[in-house]
This record gives structure tokens, sequence and C-alpha cells, in this order.
């Protein structure tokens, strides 16, 4: 009978190899375990041996290949941009206005110095550009400002249509953005657009037909914009509506509710009123601040939507401080505005006279002499001399 030769794997032959180069069993062993003649298992672990380097070279040099190919694809793709960039230099028509404006200053990946880069600019135009826009931002928002005192039925539309009268190129779009900033809206009924939020409960209108004929029967609040030479602060009153007795005021560099919460309670520490009325605002609607009157079981009494005259009489205060203070008055710090306006509301409450009060003091009809009213220490922002201090101090006494 004719012997049938045995024939083996690749497989079988790597593996019986990969055991004699370990060294583990001997060549017998191993000859014995697969049934595999000793010199075969030699011949196979020297023909694994001999083609190692072989492995490794071409492993190498598959690698290099690749990266070759990679190269070339990638110098390609540049050679394309670059092409396409130098076309686009060469047709792009923009002004350097306007290439100023494409810039983008929070660019996730594309840095500030690449993107002057490949609009043709230098470095510095962004921040040009910044500065500027800043500049030019505080000056309508004055202008804004004022305006708003004459004519405070002016919305968005109409205000950017008296800002181009007076020379400024300007579009709806910026001065909404900017009266939102300052917390201004036209005085008009329109259908509501926003939803309140869910949290803040908006109390009714108390003061219709509601004849106010002494002290600490309704006090009220508002907040307003006060202008600097550099950015702006906003400032909080509350009053006596019989007396326009101004009992304390609050300055902050941010719209929040902290700094009215501080003032209310710098008010509270005088007297306390029947109703207390204020706008629709969050920093009055907010659960904190309504907390507090609830507390004092004093009645909340807000604004209708929109309707700037349900609270008339802070509203000349507005037009008051600023036509007899504040423009009058270049603002260079917060600490300069808040002794400024303690200053102000000092004369405002003790020394000015009032037509509507029979030409008689704010202070003399509330019942008070020699008064300073509570307040002006800025949110976010300590006052920075010594004599801004000490009149902090003597404020805070009378309070």
């Amino acid at each position: 009978m004719p012997r049938t030769r045995r024939r083996f794997s690749d497989a079988f032959k790597a593996k019986v190899a990969l055991e004699a180069i370990k060294g583990v069993s001997t060549v017998a062993e191993l000859a014995s375990r697969h049934k595999v003649h000793a010199n075969q298992i030699t011949q196979w672990k020297r023909q694994a041996l001999d083609a190692l380097p072989e492995v490794f070279g071409n492993r190498r040099a598959d690698e290099a290949r690749r990266q070759e190919e990679l190269t070339d694809r990638l110098y390609q793709q540049i050679g394309q941009l670059k092409v396409q960039l130098d076309w686009l230099k060469k047709n792009l028509d923009w002004t350097v206005e306007r290439k100023r404006m494409a810039i983008d200053l929070n660019h996730p990946s594309i840095s500030i110095a690449r993107q002057c880069e490949l609009l043709g600019l230098h470095r510095s135009s962004a921040y040009y550009r910044r500065r500027r826009d800043g500049e030019l931002n505080e000056q309508l928002m004055r202008q804004i400002d004022e305006q708003y005192l004459e004519t405070p039925f002016y919305g968005a539309r109409r205000m950017t249509a008296q800002l181009v009268r007076l020379g400024h190129e300007v579009n709806v779009k910026r001065v909404r953005r900017l009266m939102r900033l300052m917390g201004l809206e036209a005085v008009y009924q329109k259908p509501r657009l926003t939803q309140r939020n869910p949290d803040h409960k908006v109390y009714p209108y108390l003061l219709r037909d509601v004849t106010v004929e002494r002290p600490d029967q309704v006090w009220c609040t508002d907040i307003t914009y006060i202008p600097m030479h550099r950015g702006w602060v906003y400032l909080v009153a509350i009053m006596d509506w019989f007396s326009r007795y101004v009992l304390a005021w609050e300055v902050s560099v941010t719209l929040d509710s902290s700094f009215c919460i501080s003032a209310l309670e710098r008010a509270l520490a005088l007297g306390r009123p029947e109703i207390f009325n204020s706008d629709q605002g969050s920093q009055f609607t907010s659960r904190a601040f309504t907390g507090i009157l609830k507390a004092a079981e004093v009645r909340i009494s807000m604004d209708g939507r929109r309707r700037v005259f349900d609270n008339i009489f802070v509203e000349r205060l507005w037009r008051t401080v600023k036509y007899e203070e504040v423009y009058l008055h270049d603002y260079q710090t917060v600490a300069e505005a808040v002794y400024g306006l303690r200053r102000y509301f000092g004369f405002y409450n003790d020394l000015r006279l009032h037509q509507s009060l029979g030409y008689r003091t704010p202070a003399e009809v509330y019942g008070v002499r020699g008064s300073v009213p509570p307040g002006g220490a800025a949110k976010d922002s300590a006052p920075t001399s010594l004599a801004l201090r000490a009149h902090s101090v003597g404020a805070a006494s009378h309070g």
C-alpha cells in the first residue's frame, strides 16, 4: 500500500516553528507531540527566523509608503487651498471696515491673528473695531437716554429714525439691543409677546382712583440707566409718593435684584408704607423682593405692562436727576457717580423746593430734617476714596 505524504498548512508550520523558537520544549518533544520529524521542525524554525527581518522590513516599507501617499495628498490639498485663497484675496472687493466686521473674536478654532492674515488685515484692526464700537455704543446710549426722557413713547424704530436724523449711522437692530440693555421700552399698548417666569407672581395695580393724601401711604420704585464717561451703571430709588421724599437708593454695575433688595431694606428701616408700587421688572417680581414686602405686611401694587405713567412720579424723578445732576457731570468712575448722586439726593430731599409741594422740600413734607437718603454703596464696586467712604458711613447712620 503506497504511503501518503502528509501536507501541513502554513498556520500549522508557523505554530510549530514558534514553539521551537520559544525553546520551552525540546525538538524531540515537539516532534512526538505534533507527529512531525525533528528535522522538519528544525527546518521550519530556520525558515521562520530567516523570514523575520523581511517581515519587519515590509511593515516599515508599507508604513513609509502610506505616509508618503498621505503627504502627497496633503500637499495637493494645500496647493489647492493656496490657489483658492489667492483668488479670494484678489477678487474679494471688501472695504477695510467690512473685513473688520467679518472677524470673529470668539472663534473656537481660528485665531484672531489667522483671521486677520486671511483677510489681509493687521491684527490690531480687530481690537480697534471693538474699542471703537464700545465708544460708539456709549455715545448712542447716552443719546437714547436723553431722547427717551423727551419721548418715552418712541420704540426702537422711531428711536433709530431720530438718531439717523441727528447724524448717527445706526440700524434698528443695534438700537433695539441697546434699549434692551438699558431696560427701556416704549410706552404704548401692544400684544404681550413674552411669557413671564412662572416663579414670579405679578400683582394687580392698586392705585387706580386712589387719592394719595399722606406720607407712607404709597411708596414707589424704579430703575434707570446712568451714563458715565466709560460705560454705565444702574440706579434704583424708592420714593414716598405723597412727599416725593427719596427714602433709599442704590447703584449697581449689573441689572440684578440684589441692589433693589438692599435699597428696600434701607427704606423699611425708616418706615413702612401701606402700598408699595413698582413695574413688572423681574427685579421687583422676584420672590426675594416681594417676600420682604409680605413679611412687612405691605400691599403690593404693580403697573400695567409698558404703562410708564402708572409710576409717573418716579419717572419725573429720573428726569430731574439726569438734567440737574447726571448730564452736568461726566462721571469717570463708579465711585464718582456714587458720590455725585449722594450729594444730589441730599440736595433734592433737604433743599430743593417743589412747586407741587407748595414750594416746600420733600423732607419737610415727609416730616424729617437734615436727612441724607441711605444708599449709594455700589454693588460689585467698592468706593475708592476716603471721602466717599466717610460719606457712606454718614448716610448709613441716617438709615
